[in-house]
C-alpha cells in the first residue's frame, strides 16, 4: 500500500484550489496544492546521491550561543524552521513577528515575487510558456497594496528573518507548462524575472538585498531536479526545500546546493503518513474540504499533536532539523495557523531547541568538521 503523503497527491493534482487569503490590504495570496507526485519521491540514499560542491554563506555577524563548533561528544541544537510559501500576508506576518520576537526566534518567508508586482504592471510578467501578464496567483493588488507590502516585508528582514523565493507565477500540474516540466532555461528565465522583481521593488523601498536571497521552495514541490537545481545554483541560491524525505533527515548537498527536505510523518490522530505541509494536513483530514465547518479546535490539535510528536522524535533521536512548512492561510477556520502559532511559541522555548532560519542552520553547519556532519546524516531518520 502506497503511503498516505503519496496517495493523497495522486487525488490532490486533480482538485482546483479557489483559496484566497486576506493579505490584510485589498488583495488576496491564494495558497495552493503544496505537493506534486514527483515531489514526494524521498530522497534517495546519500551513496547515490551526486553531492557536488558544498555551498557556503558569509559566517554570522553577530553569533549567538549556540552558534559554535560542536565540542566532542555534545550534541547539537534542535533546529525548528518555520517557513511560509507566499509570505505576502500582513495578516499573518502580525501574527508571527510578535511570537518571534517574544521567544528570540528566527523565520522564513518564501516570497512570491509577483506579489510585488501591482495588478496594473502585471504585463511584466511573462512566465516560461505563458502569455504575458499570466500568473496563477494573481498578482500584489493596488500600487498601494504593494507599497504597504513592501513596509512590512522591510519590518520581518528588520527583525532577521529570511527572505527566499517561492518564484513566481505558480504555475503547477495542469497548468502547463507547469514547473515541473520546465528546462533549464525556463527556470532560468523564472529566476531571472524574480530578482528583477525584487531589484524593482528596491527601487521602491524594499529593504532586501539580492544576496541575501539564498533558497526557495518550488512551487507545489514540482520540478525536474537535473533541470532546476542548475538554475537554483547559477543564480547564487545555496539551499532549496523542495524535496520530500521520509522522517526528518539532515540537510544533504545535491548538486552544488544544500537540500533541506520536508519530512512525511506520522499523523497520529490518522494513522497514516503525511507530507508535513499544511494543506496536505488538510487534504489527509477531510479531503481540502472548504465548506466543512465546525472543526477547527479539533484540526488545530491533531496538527499541534503531530508537531510535539515529531519535534520529540528528532530531538530524541538524530537532532536532524525540522522544516515546518506552511502557507499563511485560514483554512478550516484557521486551524493550521493557529496551530503553528501555538507551536511556534511553545517550540521555540523548548529546552535544547532553536528557531532559525535555513541561512543560520547552515552558518552553524560550516563551523562543524565535515566528518561530524556526515556521522549525523548518516544517522537513522527520526521516526514519531
Amino acid at each position: 500500500m502506497k503511503r498516505w503523503g503519496l496517495w493523497t497527491t495522486g487525488i490532490a493534482l486533480g482538485l482546483v484550489l479557489g483559496v484566497l487569503v486576506e493579505l490584510g490590504t485589498q488583495d488576496a495570496e491564494p495558497a495552493p496544492m503544496a505537493v506534486s507526485g514527483a515531489a514526494t519521491t524521498s530522497l534517495p540514499p546519500l551513496a547515490t546521491t551526486s553531492p557536488g560542491p558544498t555551498p557556503t554563506v558569509a559566517a554570522a555577524t553577530e553569533a549567538p550561543a549556540w552558534m559554535h563548533k560542536l565540542a566532542p561528544g555534545e550534541k547539537p541544537p534542535q533546529f525548528v524552521l518555520f517557513s511560509f510559501d507566499g509570505a505576502a500576508s500582513k495578516a499573518h506576518w502580525d501574527r508571527v513577528l510578535p511570537i518571534a520576537r517574544k521567544r528570540g526566534a528566527h523565520v522564513t518567508g518564501l516570497l512570491s515575487g509577483v506579489y510585488l508586482l501591482a495588478d496594473a504592471d502585471a504585463d511584466l510578467y511573462t512566465g516560461p510558456g505563458h502569455p504575458q501578464g499570466k500568473s496563477s496567483i494573481g498578482f500584489g493588488g493596488t500600487r498601494a497594496d504593494v507599497a504597504a507590502r513592501i513596509r512590512y516585508l522591510n519590518d520581518a528582514i528588520a527583525a532577521g528573518h529570511e527572505i527566499g523565493t517561492h518564484y513566481n507565477g505558480h504555475f503547477c500540474e495542469n497548468d502547463e507548462p507547469s514547473v515541473g516540466r520546465w528546462d533549464t532555461a525556463q527556470w532560468d528565465s523564472e529566476l531571472d524575472q524574480f530578482f528583477g522583481l525584487v531589484d524593482r521593488a528596491r527601487q521602491q523601498g524594499l529593504q532586501l538585498d539580492p544576496k541575501a536571497v539564498r533558497g526557495g521552495r518550488t512551487p507545489c514541490l514540482e520540478g525536474d531536479w537535473a533541470k532546476a537545481i542548475p538554475a537554483m545554483r547559477d543564480h547564487g541560491l545555496t539551499y532549496d526545500t523542495s524535496q520530500v524525505s521520509l522522517g526528518v533527515q539532515w540537510p544533504q548537498v545535491k548538486d552544488g546546493v544544500w537540500e533541506f527536505p520536508m519530512p512525511e510523518v506520522r499523523v497520529p490522530a490518522l494513522g497514516k503518513q503525511v507530507v508535513m505541509m499544511d494543506y496536505n494536513l488538510w487534504y489527509a483530514l477531510d479531503g481540502a474540504d472548504e465548506k466543512a465547518t465546525g472543526r477547527t479546535a479539533e484540526y488545530t490539535t491533531v496538527v499541534l499533536d503531530t508537531y510535539r510528536s515529531v519535534h520529540q522524535a528528532a530531538l530524541n533521536g538524530n537532532r536532524a532539523p525540522l522544516v515546518i512548512g506552511n502557507h499563511f492561510n485560514d483554512w478550516a477556520g484557521g486551524a493550521f495557523s493557529n496551530a503553528v502559532d501555538t507551536f511556534l511559541d511553545e517550540v521555540c522555548a523548548a529546552k535544547d531547541t532553536v528557531c532559525a532560519t535555513y541561512t543560520e542552520v547552515i552558518q552553524w553547519m560550516q563551523l562543524q568538521d565535515p566528518e561530524v556532519l556526515d556521522q549525523f546524516r548518516h544517522m537513522p531518520a527520526a521516526m514519531n
